[in-house]
């Protein structure tokens, strides 16, 4: 199952939700707003709602009668409690979106929570979306990785430690059993070329697909 976290970002970066028929979808604080402004029901929203008007409150409660608001005081983050609604459904795949626009130590947050959540439950892929960018972390193994059309170069960083022994086959560079210290500019801007993987040996990655537009 196909869980999607949506966030109150601005619109224009939030992905193609058609490409999701049968995910489930979360709405986080005034993204559940955004959901039902585009026709769907989500299965369950969090928050402490403080950023949207008491009017559109009223419309989330009516969607979502059963909804429990948060308090504004709290030790976890609104998208925290999302991350635990949707470990709930024991998903294959977590995708958080509406979370990258705006204020930075929200998103560096959110890059945070979704590394300590990929820690904790290695057999769900959690991955960050929006129209540009696809954001993953790779742990140590080898990782099967196909081309797409969309997302044209791909980026390497190390993220909580240095990444040791990573190769790159089916790219424009390749490499070989190579260290990714941090504050390296070497392993941004490649290409798949088809068929690709991904091996690390320790260390945990930050693997970035973008597009120009």
């Amino acid at each position: 199952m196909n869980i999607i976290l949506i966030a109150g970002g601005p619109a224009g970066e939030l992905p193609d939700f058609s490409f999701f028929p049968e995910a489930l979808y979360i709405g986080i604080d005034s993204g559940t707003l955004v959901l039902l402004e585009k026709g769907i029901q989500p299965a369950a929203a969090v928050g402490d709602f403080d950023s949207v008007t008491f009017e559109d409150y009223k419309k989330i409660r009516a969607a979502l009668p059963e909804l429990e608001r948060s308090p504004s005081e709290k030790d976890q983050s609104d998208t925290e409690l999302g991350l635990e609604r949707a470990m709930s459904h024991q998903p294959v795949q977590v995708i958080l979106a509406g979370v990258t626009g705006g204020r930075l130590d929200h998103y560096m947050s959110v890059l945070h929570i979704m590394y300590q959540y990929q820690q904790k439950f290695p057999a769900t892929q959690f991955v960050l979306l929006n129209n540009q960018n696809r954001i993953r972390f790779l742990s140590p193994g080898t990782h099967a990785v196909e081309k797409d059309q969309h997302f044209s170069y791909v980026s390497f960083y190390p993220f909580a430690e240095e990444v040791k022994g990573l190769t790159l086959s089916g790219f424009k560079y390749p490499v070989t059993n190579e260290t990714v210290p941090f504050g390296t500019t070497r392993f941004v801007s490649n290409e798949l070329l088809g068929h690709g993987s991904v091996t690390i040996h320790s260390g945990h990655c930050l693997m970035v697909e973008s597009s120009d537009v």
